[in-house]
């Protein structure tokens, strides 16, 4: 299974367009705290629809709890590390857990500096600080899903029918 972590997590917006893509790819979300919102938030709720009744969520005080409750293949992504998402093999069985950090900060640095070898980066323009948060989790989740062939994932529309376009020009 794949996993989504957010530690310390601020903007409600983004919390909730992540809350949505982990919806939609089976993905199992965790948040560290502290949260820079209340899960109740307005903002975080209407970003998050009406995909969070179906939203596989565990929120941890600390990172300690994280640490001591979830074992597997860390993969933190963070813009100072020298390999890039796409040479990170998310192949091997078991649970791979995809960390992302706060927005202003990023992944705490001592965090960072204990897993080293398991830093990622997403490539962009050398001006560019940074990606929004939820875009480069969709970048990320989905890398880890191609390598993994989209498991119970669908490949066609299923809402209006996979051959919708053929039956509405007729």
């Amino acid at each position: 299974m794949n996993h989504i972590v957010l530690v310390h997590p601020a903007i409600p917006q983004n919390t909730g367009n992540i809350m949505r893509t982990c919806v939609a790819t089976n993905t199992h979300l965790h948040l560290i705290k502290p949260l820079g919102f209340s899960l109740d938030d307005k903002h975080m709720k209407r970003a998050g629809l009406d995909y969070i009744k179906d939203l596989n969520l565990t929120v941890y005080e600390n990172w300690e709890d994280f640490v001591s409750k979830n074992k597997g293949y860390y993969h933190f992504y963070t813009r100072y590390s020298n390999r890039t998402y796409t040479e990170e093999d998310y192949t091997q069985e078991g649970e791979h857990y995809l960390f992302f950090g706060h927005e202003h900060d990023g992944i705490p640095h001592d965090i960072l500096r204990d897993h080293l070898d398991e830093c990622v980066r997403i490539p962009m323009f050398a001006s560019s600080r940074s990606l929004n948060l939820s875009n480069t989790v969709a970048i990320g989740i989905y890398e880890c899903l191609r390598q993994q062939d989209f498991p119970q994932l669908v490949r066609h529309e299923v809402q209006k029918g996979e051959d919708f376009l053929l039956r509405e020009a007729e």
